[in-house]
């Protein structure tokens, strides 16, 4: 098993489908789940599973946190979306790595995924705050890019 750090194959093609609305005011709900070293994500991976996701703990619950948007924008000829960090407090989770997905599709997809996140090794918090930094919102570093 394994997670290897991607943006996910069928969000690209649900791009061209309009299927995710990354604006702040107005877009879908994306959310962000953590997921143990036992899992099996990457770029192949199409939707939010519970399998191998962390047991709840604090104010991490089943499914994940709800990740505040950041208005999409363009640099020269690289467009880009980001969200703000997440935080879960009061938990003790060990995680490897995360998946971004959207809870409210504009079709009839159910959860569809976004992007995997490659923690690099177990992260863990023991009742504590479990933080995901999100990297500058800009056109070399944002977590998602399309030039």
């Amino acid at each position: 098993m394994a997670i290897t750090q991607a943006m996910c194959t069928s969000f690209k093609d649900q791009i061209l489908e309009a299927v995710h609305d990354f604006r702040t005011s107005g877009g879908d709900v994306f959310k962000l789940a953590l997921y143990s070293s036992a899992a099996t994500l990457d770029a192949t991976t199409t939707a939010y599973t519970s399998s191998n996701e962390v047991a709840n703990s604090g104010t991490y619950a089943a499914g994940g946190g709800t990740l505040t948007n950041v208005t999409p924008t363009t640099t020269g000829t690289t467009a880009f979306a980001d969200f703000d960090d997440i935080s879960f407090t009061s938990a003790t989770i060990n995680a490897r790595g995360a998946l971004i997905y959207n809870s409210t599709p504009t079709h009839t997809y159910t959860n569809p995924s976004v992007e995997v996140l490659d923690f690099g090794g177990d992260k863990i918090s023991t009742s504590g705050t479990f933080t995901i930094q999100f990297p500058t919102a800009d056109a070399s570093n944002a977590i998602i890019r399309i030039s």
